[in-house]
């Protein structure tokens, strides 16, 4: 039994102003049996997903919940929460035989359980309703017993595990341990009751002057002239010969489970780090507890707190592994993404969320394909899982634009061609190390309707080359050699035109390959990075300097070729990109810069334009 569907109308972030209308949920979210990971940024929806759920299940504790004026959406008067359960098993199924359906035939029939909870109010209160289940949209009343089957494990975020773990009354551990095996239906009978009754007797014998097998004490009679004492002035009360009986407390189990406290073994004053992690194994021994017929579904808010990444991918593998248990989590960690498969990823924004794995049908959401996958698997490591929580992603190749987009986007910030920087703008730069932008960027790119708002730029280059490197030859068409013996080449520039024809057909194969809903690709219109940023009018006169100063042995009356030569053998990309971004930094500083960027310069207008788009201008 597991929760594959949630349907929410007009809750919270999930709403419309139009007319209520029952066919068209404002968010409709299948889910996996196992592990979901809700990731996006802060107010995207990820724990009104939660509460949801929560509000219509209750939970293992006993929050008190209830949905109050700010849980609608905007000014609208009624809201709506529809679950949806797969009844995996007969054994499953006889608890909610009253309300479940059938849908399918014969072998491909599959039993569902439906719950809604549907609210209104007014102007002056919310009213008060009743969960339902049924075929039909508005159901009957569930029992309370049918209901308890359906209770969930919620840790709420900044989850206080000390409190939780620390002897109390009514204290979470108290809970978990009176519903295990061991100690449920054995309140009277319990072994632990025994060991109660001969503490209680032992401490009874104490103030009678004895030891815990009736024998006199002779080293300690203080707790005997006390009793004797207190004695002494009930007789004086009462006019008639009375003595008092000191003891514990007559205990029940649950108050024995209330004086217990879990700790690790030998640790002294754990941190909060170690309690959390405490308190979610408590909780999962609770949830995975045997002869329970019920759902086992575990609702974890930010599973990062308390923890640091090691301990972070730790705990998220141990949870990837754990079968039998449906698991739904948010997360604000790239840490915990790059960790997780890509198909357990719930990525929610724009009051929308996107599964990144399969339908129940088998059917990709998203365009990737299995190779697609099992690629991302290896190499989406935590810095590239920042494009799950960015509001815009530059996609580029390699570390030289990774550098140099940054500073370039403060100078068009400067310039007033942009309103906010790529940070403020909140835009992550993914360098996916090579030309694999297609296996990213389908990430973004939906099979169907709603699509992603995410506006993803890729940046690459052409490599279309402006020059050749030919072998010389001699008189008789033999390779000149040097006098190491090696070949002597010419680095010559080739025709314009056909350079021209090859360009626009790259340009155009790379945009009919990557250009996708709200992918786009931005293609260098020289060459490389490199060559564009030496024929730049904005930029041409710091990128020598820079050059120069990263070769200082190249030839300074003829750069284009020098460079050119470099671009073909090897040049020091990485460091050029640094030490151009640092004249752009120390630029910026200045009264009167040296670089003012033109949105009319053609040779670095692509990288404009993507840094735009992935802004959102």
């Amino acid at each position: 039994m597991f929760l594959s569907n949630i349907k929410l109308w007009n809750f919270r972030k999930f709403g419309s102003d139009s007319d209520f209308d029952i066919e068209k949920p404002n968010l409709c979210l299948p889910l996996k049996n196992g592990l979901n990971v809700l990731i996006g940024e802060n107010d995207s929806g990820k724990s009104a997903v939660i509460d949801a759920i929560k509000l219509v299940l209750g939970t293992h504790s006993f929050e008190w919940t209830r949905v109050r004026d700010k849980d609608f959406y905007n000014k609208t008067t009624r809201l709506r929460i529809e679950l949806l359960f797969e009844l995996s098993t007969a054994e499953k199924a006889k608890n909610f035989t009253q309300w479940s359906h059938w849908v399918g035939e014969k072998n491909a029939a599959q039993n569902y359980l439906r719950l809604n909870y549907d609210v209104r109010r007014n102007a002056e209160r919310v009213f008060p309703a009743d969960v339902k289940a049924g075929s039909d949209d508005e159901g009957s009343q569930m029992s309370a017993e049918a209901r308890d089957y359906l209770k969930v494990t919620y840790l709420k975020p900044l989850r206080d595990a000390m409190a939780e773990l620390v002897p109390r009354r009514n204290s979470r551990l108290a809970q978990i341990f009176q519903e295990h095996e061991a100690f449920r239906g054995k309140e009277k009978d319990h072994y632990l009751m025994d060991l109660f009754r001969v503490f209680n007797t032992s401490i009874e014998r104490y103030f009678e002057a004895q030891d815990a097998s009736g024998a006199p004490l002779t080293n300690d009679l203080k707790g005997k002239e006390l009793k004797e004492e207190i004695d002494k002035y009930i007789q004086a009360f009462s006019g008639i010969s009375r003595s008092s009986d000191i003891s514990v407390t007559e205990g029940s189990l649950k108050s024995i489970l209330e004086k217990l406290e879990l700790a690790v073994a030998g640790e002294i004053n754990p941190g909060l780090g170690t309690l959390n992690r405490l308190f979610m194994a408590s909780e999962l021994v609770h949830l995975n507890k045997k002869d329970w017929t019920g759902l086992r579904l575990a609702l974890i808010e930010e599973l990062e707190a308390h923890l640091h990444p090691p301990a972070q991918m730790q705990i998220i593998e141990s949870l990837q592994r754990e079968l039998g248990l449906q698991i739904i989590l948010t997360t604000h960690s790239p840490n915990l993404a790059s960790k997780v498969k890509l198909d357990n990823l719930i990525i929610c924004q724009d009051s929308l969320a996107f599964p990144m794995g399969k339908d129940s049908k088998g059917m990709e959401f998203t365009t990737l394909d299995a190779s697609d996958h099992r690629f991302l698997e290896l190499f989406l490591d935590v810095t590239k899982s920042n494009l799950f929580f960015a509001r815009g992603v530059i996609m580029v190749e390699g570390w030289a634009e990774e550098i140099l987009l940054p500073p370039l986007a403060k100078k068009m910030k400067k310039a007033g061609l942009i309103a906010r920087d790529l940070t403020e703008a909140g835009v992550s730069v993914v360098n996916v190390g090579g030309t694999s932008f297609l296996r990213y960027s389908k990430i973004f790119v939906r099979k169907e309707p709603p699509m992603m708002g995410t506006p993803v730029a890729i940046v690459t280059d052409v490599d279309v080359r402006a020059y050749s490197k030919t072998a010389r030859l001699d008189a008789d068409g033999k390779a000149v050699k040097d006098e190491t013996g090696n070949p002597i080449y010419d680095y010559l520039e080739r025709e314009s035109d056909m350079v021209a024809q090859e360009t626009v057909k790259e340009i155009a194969k790379k945009e009919t390959t990557y250009n996708s809903q709200r992918v786009k690709v931005f293609v260098a219109p020289r060459w490389t990075l490199e060559y564009c940023l030496f024929k730049s009018s904005c930029l041409s006169s710091a990128f020598r300097k820079v050059l120069q100063l990263v070769h200082p042995q190249v030839d300074a009356n003829d750069l284009e070729r020098e460079l050119a030569k470099k671009l073909i053998n090897k040049l020091d990309k990485v460091d050029i990109a640094y030490q151009l971004a640092r004249f752009i930094e120390d630029d910026l500083k200045k009264n009167t810069p040296e670089i003012v960027i033109d949105e009319n310069d053609k040779s670095i207008g692509y990288l404009l334009e993507a840094i735009k788009h992935a802004c959102g201008n």
